[in-house]
C-alpha cells in the first residue's frame, strides 16, 4: 500500500486519510494518531496491525462509537481484532470493527457493573465453530490480561460468532439463525429418540456438524446424490429414524425457505440410526 495523506486524527488510534484508490478512508491502529497532524504522510507498510475501513457506512458507524469508548479499552479491542486476524489468517470483513467494538464495549461495561448476559447457544456455537471458539477464548484471555476484567464464558460464544461472521462474510443475524436452527433440531432428535446427548461428547459434535453441513449444502444449492434403493430399505428397516429425518428436513425447509434434496434424508437417517444404537 502506498503512502496515505492524513486529513484528520480522530484520537490516538484512529485517523482519516486520503487513499489513492478509495478516496477517504478510516485507518485504525494502536497509537497511529499520536502526534500526527493534517497533511502528514503515513507509510502503511511500516505500520503493523493496521486496519483500513474503505466502506462509507462502516466508517460512519465506527466514528459514531469513538466518543463512547475509553482510550485504553479501545486499544485492547484493536489488539483483539489484530489477534483474530493473525490466528484466522484471513482478511476480516470490515464490519467486525464496528460490530465487535460495539459488543465488547458494552460487555466490559456490563461485567464491571456486575451484570451478566446469558448465552443460550454457547454449546452449539462451541460445536459448530471450534476454531473460532478457540480464538475467542484467546481474545477473552487478552482482555483479562490487559484490563483485569474477566468476561464470562458466554462471551466466548458471542465473540466466536462475530469471528465466524467476519471470516465468512456472513451477516451476524444469519450466523445466529443457523445456531438457533441447529439447537432446535438437536432438541427434536433428543425428544423423538428419547435420549439426552452429552453436549461435550463426540456424538454431539458429529450430530451438530452433520446438521451444519446439511444446512450449508442447502444454502449453497448443492445436490447430494441418493444411493440407489437405499431410501426404501432405510424406511423399512429404521422407520423411527427415517421419519425423524424427514421431520428435521421439513423444519430446515421452513426455516431456510429453500428446498432440501431427498438424498439428505438418507444420510440423516443413517446418522440418526448410528446415534440411536449408541444409546441402546
Amino acid at each position: 500500500m502506498a503512502k496515505l495523506q492524513i486529513n484528520k486524527a480522530l484520537n490516538n488510534n484512529v485517523l482519516i486519510a486520503e487513499h489513492p484508490a478509495y478516496k477517504e478512508v478510516v485507518i485504525i491502529g494502536k497509537g497511529i494518531g499520536f502526534n500526527r497532524k493534517q497533511g502528514d504522510f503515513i507509510d502503511t507498510e511500516k505500520v503493523e496491525k493496521l486496519f483500513v475501513l474503505k466502506n462509507g457506512k462502516e466508517q460512519e458507524n465506527y466514528i459514531k462509537l469513538l466518543p463512547f469508548i475509553d482510550q485504553n479499552v479501545h486499544e485492547v479491542i484493536i489488539s483483539a481484532i489484530g489477534l483474530i486476524k493473525q490466528r484466522t489468517r484471513s482478511e476480516l470483513n470490515e464490519h467486525i470493527h464496528v460490530a465487535l467494538t460495539d459488543h465488547l464495549m458494552f460487555a466490559l461495561t456490563r461485567v464491571s457493573q456486575g451484570m451478566e448476559m446469558s448465552n443460550p447457544f454457547l454449546v452449539e456455537t462451541k460445536a459448530l465453530y471450534r476454531h473460532e471458539y478457540e480464538v475467542a477464548k484467546e481474545v477473552v484471555e487478552l482482555i483479562k490480561d490487559r484490563t483485569g476484567i474477566e468476561l464470562p464464558v458466554g462471551e466466548i460464544g458471542f465473540i466466536a460468532l462475530h469471528i465466524h461472521s467476519a471470516i465468512t462474510n456472513k451477516n451476524l443475524s444469519e450466523v445466529n439463525q443457523h445456531s438457533q436452527l441447529i439447537s432446535r433440531l438437536v432438541d427434536m432428535v433428543e425428544e423423538q429418540l428419547l435420549v439426552e446427548i452429552d453436549k461435550e461428547s463426540i456424538d454431539y459434535m458429529r450430530l451438530v456438524r452433520h446438521l451444519r453441513f446439511t444446512i450449508e449444502r442447502v444454502r449453497n444449492g448443492e445436490k447430494v446424490e441418493e444411493p440407489e434403493k437405499i431410501a426404501s430399505l432405510l424406511k423399512n428397516e429404521y422407520p423411527v429414524c427415517y421419519n425423524l429425518a424427514w421431520k428435521l428436513i421439513k423444519v430446515m425447509q421452513q426455516a431456510l425457505k429453500m428446498k432440501v434434496f431427498d438424498a439428505e434424508a438418507v444420510y440423516l437417517t443413517m446418522h440418526l440410526q448410528r446415534l440411536q444404537n449408541k444409546f441402546k
